[in-house]
């Protein structure tokens, strides 16, 4: 594996996400946002599955049962790849259809951390929640358009939740209750770098943060200095992930959403799943508990 990003599964997503290291099956699973598929890719093996959602699906985390949560348009759901069966099972926005979720991590206590969004990517409807034991709850921060992120921690104390369309990342203490304190501005992203997507955290407690329009990944230190940038050959690179034996191959996703022919002319391999050493290990996902 090199440092430069390689291309190993041609999906052509039109908006790739979620990428996340089920270690219980050593294999990677995404989704295709856009055109509602689950993906699953063993890169020991080469094998590629996918399945079709019953609607737009922002993230897909493994639980502690053996099958997966996903979240989907109408809320989250459980999900079966044996038999590619959905059943919602907690519905947070009634209120606001023309929401979808968006993005999603699980913190050490199991509990799912995940955001929302207008589809329409105009409105301030955009909320974060947590689930935990069945139930999701409002985590109490402001709205915006777009929530991303969201990323844990090391040590599961803070949580980084990004604010697309406001170029900005916030870090949260997490208290011993689950509740989170008040936010500040970890990092702010300039306009010529592109908007910020989706979060991991390293081993190291270093924030690593897909570019938006930016051609490129960013590794942030704690105190949110930028330490590494990786190049891509594709403008949208969505989210990060840390997989294999090691925990030190990094995956990302991409999209080819909003590009028109003349640019996806120029970036053939936009939408593809790519990996690279990232040079420092990630961390063991943990796994939702379903209570």
């Amino acid at each position: 594996m090199t440092t430069e990003p390689t291309s190993i599964l041609s999906v052509q997503a039109t908006l790739g996400e979620g990428p996340v290291w089920v270690v219980r099956e050593q294999a990677l699973y995404f989704v295709d946002i856009k055109q509602h598929r689950v993906h699953r890719f063993d890169p020991a093996t080469g094998d590629h599955r996918d399945w079709t959602a019953p609607g737009q699906v922002g993230w897909i985390l493994p639980a502690d049962d053996g099958a997966f949560l996903v979240g989907l348009q109408q809320g989250i759901a459980r999900f079966y790849p044996d038999t590619g069966t959905f059943a919602v099972v907690a519905t947070p926005e009634t209120h606001l259809p023309g929401n979808r979720l968006n993005d999603a991590a699980v913190d050490a206590s199991g509990r799912i951390w995940f955001g929302s969004m207008d589809d329409g990517e105009g409105a301030d409807s955009g909320h974060l929640y947590a689930f935990e034991e069945g139930e999701a709850r409002h985590a109490g921060l402001d709205p915006v358009c777009i929530t991303n992120g969201p990323a844990i921690s090391p040590d599961g104390k803070t949580l980084y939740h990004t604010d697309t369309l406001g170029r900005v990342i916030h870090a949260c203490p997490i208290n011993n209750d689950g509740t989170l304190g008040a936010p500040r501005v970890f990092a702010e992203i300039d306009e010529a770098d592109g908007w910020p997507d989706g979060s991991v955290c390293d081993a190291d407690g270093h924030i690593w943060i897909g570019l938006w329009g930016g051609w490129r990944a960013r590794r942030y230190d704690p105190a949110g200095k930028v330490v590494t940038e990786v190049r891509f050959p594709c403008a949208n690179v969505t989210k990060i992930a840390f997989g294999g034996p090691d925990l030190r191959t990094a995956y990302a996703t991409t999209a080819r959403k909003g590009l028109d022919a003349a640019a996806l002319e120029g970036q053939p391999l936009a939408g593809n799943l790519f990996a690279f050493d990232a040079g420092v290990a990630g961390l063991a996902g943990h796994v939702a508990k379903l209570g």
